[in-house]
């Protein structure tokens, strides 16, 4: 095994009894495991956030080079809706 570093982690008391909780229950021999398996998961769900930020990054960019932003009226979309399902129903 590598080096092991002892670290100081402060918990709020939720966290605290959700660890405390997981090794209770048998799943873990010590809280130590809860947070190094919490952490391995951390680390395998980051690049899946990145991708989401960078998604979200390009979705920004693209609404921005759309155009002026138009205002909408809700009562014409309303009755246009309205119309579509009057439509569908005659169908």
């Amino acid at each position: 095994m590598a080096t092991v570093e002892k670290v100081s982690v402060a918990l709020s008391p939720e966290l605290l009894e959700m660890v405390k909780g997981a090794v209770d229950s048998g799943r873990y021999g010590s809280a130590s495991e809860v947070i190094r398996e919490a952490l391995r998961e951390w680390r395998l769900r980051q690049p899946l956030r990145e991708a989401e930020a960078e998604r979200l990054r390009k979705a920004w960019i693209e609404g921005l080079e759309s155009g002026p932003f138009a205002p909408f009226d809700i009562e014409d979309i309303k009755q246009k809706a309205r119309s579509r399902l009057v439509d569908a129903i005659k169908k």
